[in-house]
């Protein structure tokens, strides 16, 4: 007589199993909110997330005994493999995108924000010939704009608010943006926001500190979070700001 046991097939299923021997994250001690930035020289070691070891999962099917020895019918081994480790982009910023006092004889009253997006630069017009200039991001191509307005509201850590045309836009290409995001230090927006007239467009902060001197907008200008909040503290609601 042929007695049928199932001594492997489908195991019971139990609430923590899905938890044990999950490999450990290794992080980077230097793992800061993501828009704190190291200063210049280079970037600290990378921000790796590592599993210890790869997983192997085994699946035995229905095993028979016969004359009192089991016989295994089949028995699969699955190994799987985890993810490899992956590099965070740098934090560091090229020098000359740092803020610095420079001189600047623009003929423009002091408290004037002009903006040169060829050269990635925003100067704060000081007076005396010079300004306190920082880097930016720009308008990526195809969305370069030049023109002058006033500073019409400040916020700090603002909400975004992607226009439909944006999220369409974004949808298109498999990117599918949130109808409205909270400020926090995952908001593109990042830490402070200057709105520009009655335009879409802004002076504001960034999650990704690293596109300061690149044609990456959406036609918004952006700067690195305590180069935003700088600049807020300086410029009042109703400062001019040129695009140039």
């Amino acid at each position: 007589m042929v007695l049928a046991i199932a001594l492997g097939g489908t195991l019971p299923a139990h609430a923590n199993d899905r938890y044990a021997n999950r490999p450990p994250i290794v992080v980077s001690p230097d793992l800061t909110a993501p828009w704190l930035m190291q200063l210049g020289g280079q970037p600290k070691a990378r921000v790796v997330y590592r599993d210890a070891q790869p997983r192997v999962v085994v699946r035995r099917q229905v095993v028979q005994q016969r004359a009192g020895q089991p016989v295994v019918r089949r028995q699969v081994v699955v190994q799987q493999a985890f993810a490899q480790p992956r590099q965070v982009r740098p934090t560091a910023i090229e020098p000359q995108f740092l803020p610095q006092m420079v001189d600047y004889d623009s003929g423009h009253q002091p408290g004037t924000v002009i903006i040169d997006t060829n050269t990635r630069f925003l100067y704060l017009v000081t007076g005396n010939g010079q300004a306190k200039r920082y880097g930016v991001g720009v308008g990526k191509p195809g969305f370069e704009w030049a023109g002058a307005h006033r500073v019409t509201r400040k916020a700090e850590w603002p909400t975004w608010t992607p226009p439909a045309e944006m999220r369409a836009r974004e949808a298109k290409k498999g990117k599918f943006l949130p109808v409205r995001m909270d400020g926090g230090p995952a908001n593109p927006l990042g830490a402070r926001a200057l709105y520009l007239g009655s335009t879409l467009y802004r002076i504001h902060g960034t999650n990704a500190p690293w596109t300061i001197g690149s044609a990456v907008s959406s036609g918004c200008i952006r700067m690195r979070n305590e180069d935003v909040v700088d600049l807020y503290e300086r410029v009042p609601v109703g400062a001019k700001v040129i695009v140039i």
